[in-house]
């Protein structure tokens, strides 16, 4: 039985209808969900005493199930459809005296004005308005504009829709510039997940005076978990809203029926704010045979931790699936922003939420477990935010790590999973002379978290890697003297900080062309100029050119200026598949203008973060013209690699030099009480570098 329209402009036709309702015969036709569903929102805004105009209103048991519970008795029902509304005159009969059923166009309605408190639509703006044509854009006016003369002042036109963008927007900008109070309610749980995946939205258009001038629209959305509306400040923002509330019922229903093939991402966001609560990764594991009991669970992520590998990579999150053994595994990011009441108050508030992503073939109220390092959802305190002219919002905060250890870290917000700076806080050590605690008195509360930073300790791999990397300055001997460096990029400040601290007589120039990142490593990271430490405040690529122009200035004699050159340089531009350096670096004349101020046996260090292959490919090509000796150190799970780059061939070192080299620097950095981590071996950060 062939029930669809020919065209879409059939479902304004009443030969139609008739047509449908024949053959369709008895069976009640509902339209985006039935009462039980609908019932929640309808009793908000329908009261027994209105009087009810139900519009186009087919067969369904709606208004039949409204006035059999009681909600109210009132009610008019019409239809263009002669053969629908004998039958439901037939259907309804004595049982229900108050309510009637009309043979009426609601384009052109018999009724006088304001004589109705409430107008019920299902589903009948969406089979009107089909397209954007003109003509159909038309006769939606005219359907709003009898709906309106007819309703009361303070009376409410209720639709029931799927919410189609256009069918929104047209709705919405009729009657708010009507001056129209607009709210949206999303219908929760409204029909057969599988056979109807779209939710359902009620539109609530109530009716004010039009007040002359340019009085401010009042638009409103409810989602389906609460009953506070949410005010919005456009028709565009209320579209996008709404969308994504569609967006997210498609992605729950695709989960719930195949795994998911590559991570899904979603997030969250608080219902006051707006603002990104939880971000949500939904990790299917092949290597996991799913039972009962392994099927789904939910990890929180610390606070302060997502950035880590493990958490902040598709791979790292696929180890993490497959070591926890669940088939499938939702990571949760808790955002800085926000605050939580601990892990029972995130599991309380997630429950229901999270349940929506679970894997096909869950059973039925079965317990999902929530997972945690250590059981907590971690330490997070912002110490500090800004915005920069130069970098953006940033923020400073310390985080809690493994253990007892607590770490002081730059984030740049444009880019909020990438850490750009990072230091070890040191642990508080007690005063001499302090008087021990009675036993009698209460135990002391918990240590305050540690704020003094240790200068000593590089948390960044990719930091040792290219303090490894100064083994390689020219000479026998590569114990350290009077080396000059120059750093470009100074971040926190740690690499420039532990070059001075540990090469006891090199004399650092920093080059940093953002002055308010030399306020914030002074202010937050411990950093600090001397004698020996000069930050410059300028555009690296200006400060090499001046210098490389001074040099060509001097005697063909006069020797060039620095041991080693370290680019440690972060890109603004998040559009480049590159990160690290920006691009202007990496190019032909800029790098013959760093050769230039390079000592023939010296080395230029780079951090090199780029994730297109072949822009990769180029950078290693135009380097190798440039410095004939070319070092590379792969930074395991990073994508960072450091570049070693000399401008003589004659310096090559096969890696068991290399690792002599490494010990012998390494040795004389370790002097008697100078502190030193067991993880700056730096043999082992060269016993992986491979030549190019």
């Amino acid at each position: 039985m062939d029930l669809l329209p020919r065209s879409p402009g059939e479902f304004g036709s009443s030969r139609y209808w008739d047509r449908f309702f024949r053959q369709r015969g008895q069976l009640p036709f509902e339209w985006y969900g039935a009462f039980p569903e609908l019932c929640p929102v309808l009793h908000k805004y329908v009261r027994h005493r209105d009087k009810v105009l139900v519009v186009g209103c087919g067969n369904s048991e709606l208004s039949e199930q409204m006035y059999d519970m009681g909600m109210c008795e009132d009610i008019v029902n019409i239809d263009i459809s002669d053969a629908v509304i004998r039958q439901m005159q037939e259907r309804s009969g004595s049982k229900r005296p108050k309510m009637s059923y009309l043979l009426m166009d609601m384009l052109q309605m018999d009724f006088p004005d304001a004589h109705f408190q409430v107008v019920l639509d299902k589903g009948t703006l969406d089979a009107i308005l089909t397209d954007e044509e003109e003509a159909t854009l038309a006769k939606a006016d005219k359907m709003f504009a009898e709906i309106s003369r007819v309703l009361q002042v303070g009376g409410r036109y209720l639709c029931v829709s799927l919410a189609q963008a256009h069918v929104l927007k047209k709705a919405v900008e009729y009657f708010s510039q009507e001056g129209w109070v607009v709210r949206v309610h999303q219908v929760a749980g409204s029909g057969d997940k599988q056979q109807f995946v779209l939710p359902v939205f009620v539109y609530v258009m109530t009716k004010f005076r039009k007040i002359p001038g340019s009085a401010p629209r009042i638009l409103e959305i409810c989602p389906e978990e609460q009953d506070k509306p949410m005010r919005v400040e456009s028709v565009e923002r209320l579209v996008a809203a709404v969308k994504d509330r569609q967006h997210y019922a498609l992605l729950c229903s695709q989960l719930s029926k195949t795994p998911c093939g590559e991570q899904v991402s979603l997030d969250l966001c608080d219902k006051e704010s707006g603002r990104p609560r939880y971000t949500l990764h939904v990790v299917d594991s092949p290597l996991v045979k799913p039972s009962r009991d392994n099927r789904f669970a939910i990890f929180i992520i610390p606070q302060g931790r997502e950035t880590e590998w493990l958490f902040g990579t598709e791979e790292g999150r696929r180890q993490l699936a497959a070591s926890a053994g669940f088939g499938r595994l939702v990571t949760v990011a808790l955002h800085r922003e926000q605050r939580y009441e601990g892990m029972a108050g995130i599991q309380a508030e997630l429950s229901g939420k999270v349940m929506e992503l679970a894997p096909p073939g869950l059973p039925a109220r079965q317990q999902v477990p929530f997972l945690s390092v250590g059981g907590d959802i971690g330490v997070r305190t912002v110490q500090h935010c800004d915005t920069s002219p130069l970098s953006g919002e940033y923020v400073v905060e310390d985080v809690k790590g493994d253990g007892s250890s607590y770490f002081r870290r730059l984030i740049f917000l444009s880019n909020r999973n990438v850490v750009q700076s990072e230091a070890r806080l040191l642990a508080p050590v007690p005063l001499s002379g302090q008087k021990k605690r009675r036993k009698d008195k209460k135990k002391p509360s918990p240590a305050e978290p540690p704020t003094a930073i240790d200068k000593s300790y590089l948390c960044c791999e990719h930091h040792k890697a290219m303090v490894a990397g100064l083994c390689l300055l020219g000479g026998p001997n590569p114990l350290p003297g009077d080396e000059a460096v120059l750093v470009v990029g100074l971040g926190g400040g740690s690499l420039p900080l532990f070059i001075h601290d540990y090469f006891s007589r090199a004399h650092v120039a920093v080059v940093e062309i953002d002055p308010s990142m030399l306020e914030v490593a002074t202010r937050w990271f411990g950093f600090s100029q001397g004698d020996r430490m000069r930050v410059h405040v300028s555009d690296g690529l200006d400060y090499v050119a001046k210098l490389a122009a001074e040099v060509f200035a001097l005697p063909p004699a006069a020797p060039a200026q620095y041991d080693a050159i370290m680019f440690d340089v972060d890109s603004k531009d998040l559009t480049v598949g590159m990160s690290c350096p920006p691009p202007a670096f990496m190019e032909k004349p800029f790098l013959l203008k760093v050769k230039t101020i390079l000592k023939p046996e010296g080395v230029f260090v780079l951090n090199l973060v780029c994730r297109d292959v072949r822009l990769k490919e180029s950078v290693l090509a135009t380097l190798r013209e440039v410095f004939p000796l070319l070092y590379a150190r792969r930074i395991e799970g990073e994508v960072n690699e450091i570049l070693f780059c000399q401008p003589s061939p004659e310096g090559r070192r096969d890696p068991t030099e290399l690792g002599a080299r490494a010990r012998a620097l390494e040795g004389d950095l370790r002097q008697p009480g100078r502190p030193w981590d067991s993880s700056y071996a730096l043999a082992d950060m060269l016993q992986a570098v491979k030549i190019l």
